[in-house]
């Protein structure tokens, strides 16, 4: 298991200015994150009929978990200055499209948990379309653990 050359100057950038840290040892291990991810949609689905903007956020929560995986998995950590910023930003770099839909969940779940306006709620359409780019991206996060090394 190689390291991924796609992305490499990213990541050597967020490490040098401390929005990305390495980890090594029980902390690269991406599966407690990735069966934390699960367990999150699975939460985010049943609270979709009930409470909408829950279920988003929970929906962002697991993609998010699941991204942070791929990045455990490699040795690789977000610290606070990066945030979750930085798990977009090395998730794109590295693998491109598939994980694409991160992006536009943690914009609009930035929005329903600090609204600009009372009654911002998320509609029936855009949590169906939430539970399934967050379902996509833990089923890509699950393939690709068994393949990634360390960075």
């Amino acid at each position: 298991m190689a390291r991924w050359a796609r992305g490499e100057a990213v990541i050597e950038r967020l490490i040098a200015t401390g929005e990305l840290q390495k980890v090594q040892g029980p902390a690269a291990d991406g599966e407690p994150w990735l069966t934390k991810a699960q367990r999150t949609y699975a939460s985010a689905v049943v609270l979709g009929a009930t409470d909408r903007d829950s279920a988003y956020v929970l929906a962002y929560d697991a993609a998010r978990l699941a991204g942070t995986a791929v990045l455990a998995h490699q040795g690789l950590r977000p610290t606070t200055k990066g945030g979750h910023l930085v798990v977009d930003e090395v998730l794109r770099a590295q693998f491109g499209e598939v994980f694409k839909p991160f992006r536009g969940l943690r914009i609009r779940r930035n929005e329903l948990e600090y609204p600009a306006f009372p009654g911002d709620s998320a509609d029936e359409a855009e949590i169906e379309k939430a539970l399934s780019s967050a379902d996509h991206i833990v089923k890509a996060a699950q393939k690709l653990l068994p393949s990634l090394g360390i960075f």
